[in-house]
C-alpha cells in the first residue's frame, strides 16, 4: 500500500471513495456512513436502547486517520473526537512513522480480573486450610457460565485467596483471573463473581457453623485495573531521519529536546498528566469509534502510570547508537464482540474498516494511535509550540459560529494568517468587512 497524501483535503464523498478503494465496502456499509453524516432521520431501535431516558442523538465527528502501519499491516483507523487537532496529529505521525518501519507492537498479556470481598470468622489460616475445596466448588458453580468462553479458548485462569494487608483486616479477598478472548467480558465476569460469592458463603457457613457473625459477601465485582492486560508499542529510526519532522531544529537537537521533554514528564506530575492525556486523545477516539469503554481504559491507564506511588509518563525514550526509539507500554482491556460493539452500526463498521480485528489486534492498533498522538504533541511542543497547529484547526470551529460564506472564510483565513486571533477579533473583522460590502 502506498503512502496517502492529501487525504484531509478531500471532500466527504471523496474520502469515502478512497476508503472504499483500500477497504472495500458494500452499498449497505457506505450507506451507514452517509446516513449518520446526514444525521439520523430514521432512528434505529438499537441506538434508542443503548441508554436510559433517551431523547435524541448527540452526533460527533466520525473521522479516519490513514497510513497506520502496525506490524506491517496497514490500517485506516476510525476515530471519534470533538477536539479538532487530534485526528490531524495522529495522521501526521502515522504518515511519518509508516515510512520508517511503522509501529511495532507486542502483547505482554491479556488477563482480566475481578474480586470477591467477604467477611468470615475463624481467621486466615482456617480459610487457607479450606481453600483448595472452596476453589473446586467455585469453579464448578460457574461451569455453565464459562462454557462458551472456554470454547473460544478463554476461561478462568486463576483463583487466589488474599488477606487484606491494610489497617482494616476484618475482610478477605478472592481474586479471580479471566481470559475473555475477544470480549471485554464485563457482564460475564460479574455474573461469575456473584455466582461464586453465593457458593463461597454457602460453603463457609456450612463448614464454620452459623453464628451472629456468619460469613458474608461485601461485594463481588470486576476490576477495571488490568495491569496484566498489557500492550507495548514502539517506533524507531536513525536520528538523522528525524529531519522530516524536526522543523528548524537539527535532527540531533530535536532528539535531545524530545528526550528531555519525556524526562520531564517522567519526573513531574504536572507535565505527566498532560503528556498522558495526549496519549488518550488518540486511544479514547478509537474507543469511542468502536464503542469500547473509554472510561475504564482511562481509569486503568492513569492508575498504571502511578503504580510505583508516583504518577509518571507512560512512555520511555532511548537515544543510544544514534537511534531514536520511543516506546509506550499501557494496559488496554478491550473487546471486539458483545455489548455495543456488536450492535451499534457505526461501531460495527469501524471494526470492519479495520478488517475485523481481534481484541489483541485492536489493543495494538489503539496503542499505536495513542503513541502517534503523543509523538505529534511532544513534537509540536519542542518546535513551533502547541498553539500553532491547534489554533489553525480551531479557526474552523470559530467560523462555524458565524454562518460565513465561502468568500468570507477565505478572507478571514488570509487576514489572520500568522497573526494571533480570538473569537472577538474574528467577530469584529467579519462585522467590518460585512459593513464595507453593504456600503
Amino acid at each position: 500500500m502506498q503512502i496517502l497524501n492529501g487525504f484531509s483535503k478531500l471532500s466527504i464523498s471523496e474520502k469515502i471513495e478512497v476508503l472504499n478503494k483500500f477497504v472495500p465496502l458494500d452499498n449497505q456499509q457506505t450507506g451507514v456512513l452517509t446516513t449518520f453524516h446526514d444525521y439520523l432521520k430514521d432512528i434505529d431501535n438499537v441506538i434508542v436502547n443503548l441508554s436510559e431516558n433517551y431523547v435524541s442523538n448527540y452526533v460527533m465527528p466520525f473521522s479516519i486517520a490513514p497510513n497506520f502501519r502496525v506490524n506491517n499491516k496497514w490500517y485506516f483507523v476510525p476515530m471519534v473526537t470533538e477536539e479538532s487537532s487530534v485526528v490531524a496529529a495522529a495522521a501526521y505521525a502515522a504518515k511519518f512513522w509508516s515510512k520508517n518501519s511503522g509501529f511495532i507492537t507486542e502483547i505482554a498479556g491479556t488477563k482480566k480480573a475481578g474480586q470477591i470481598y467477604f467477611t468470615c470468622d475463624g481467621g486466615f489460616k482456617k480459610l487457607q486450610f479450606f481453600f483448595p475445596r472452596v476453589k473446586e466448588k467455585l469453579l464448578l458453580s460457574v461451569k455453565q457460565l464459562t462454557a462458551n468462553m472456554e470454547r473460544r479458548g478463554g476461561g478462568i485462569s486463576g483463583i487466589t485467596l488474599k488477606q487484606n494487608n491494610n489497617r482494616n483486616t476484618d475482610y478477605y479477598i478472592i481474586d479471580v483471573e479471566f481470559e475473555t478472548v475477544d470480549s471485554m467480558g464485563a457482564n460475564l465476569i460479574n455474573s461469575c463473581l456473584e455466582t461464586m460469592g453465593s457458593e463461597l458463603i454457602a460453603f463457609l457457613n456450612a463448614h464454620y457453623g452459623k453464628s451472629e457473625n456468619e460469613a458474608e459477601v461485601i461485594m463481588a465485582i470486576l476490576s477495571n485495573y488490568t495491569p496484566d492486560c498489557l500492550v507495548e508499542c514502539k517506533v524507531e529510526c536513525d536520528i538523522k531521519q528525524l529531519s522530516e519532522v524536526s522543523a528548524d531544529l537539527s535532527p540531533e537537537k530535536f532528539a535531545m529536546k524530545f528526550s528531555k521533554a519525556v524526562e520531564i514528564a517522567r519526573e513531574n506530575v504536572s507535565r505527566a498528566v498532560t503528556h498522558n492525556k495526549g496519549i488518550f486523545n488518540g486511544i479514547d477516539a478509537v474507543m469511542l469509534a468502536t464503542a469500547n469503554d473509554f472510561r475504564a481504559v482511562e481509569a486503568c491507564g492513569h492508575t498504571y502510570a502511578a503504580r510505583d506511588g508516583n504518577y509518571r509518563a507512560l512512555t520511555n525514550i532511548d537515544l543510544t547508537k544514534n537511534r531514536f526509539t520511543y516506546t509506550l507500554r499501557i494496559p488496554l482491556s478491550l473487546g471486539t464482540v458483545g455489548g455495543a460493539t456488536s450492535v451499534h452500526p457505526l461501531a460495527k463498521l469501524a471494526l470492519q474498516i479495520m478488517h475485523n480485528p481481534s481484541a489483541r489486534d485492536l489493543m495494538q492498533i489503539a496503542a499505536s494511535v495513542g503513541l502517534a498522538s503523543n509523538f505529534s504533541a511532544v513534537r509540536s511542543l519542542i518546535t513551533d509550540g502547541i498553539q500553532k497547529g491547534h489554533m489553525k484547526l480551531h479557526l474552523s470551529n470559530i467560523l462555524a459560529h458565524f454562518n460565513v460564506t465561502e468568500s468570507e472564510k477565505i478572507s478571514v483565513k488570509e487576514y489572520f494568517n500568522g497573526k494571533p486571533y480570538s473569537f472577538k477579533a474574528i467577530s469584529d473583522y467579519l462585522n467590518r468587512i460585512r459593513e464595507e460590502n453593504e456600503n
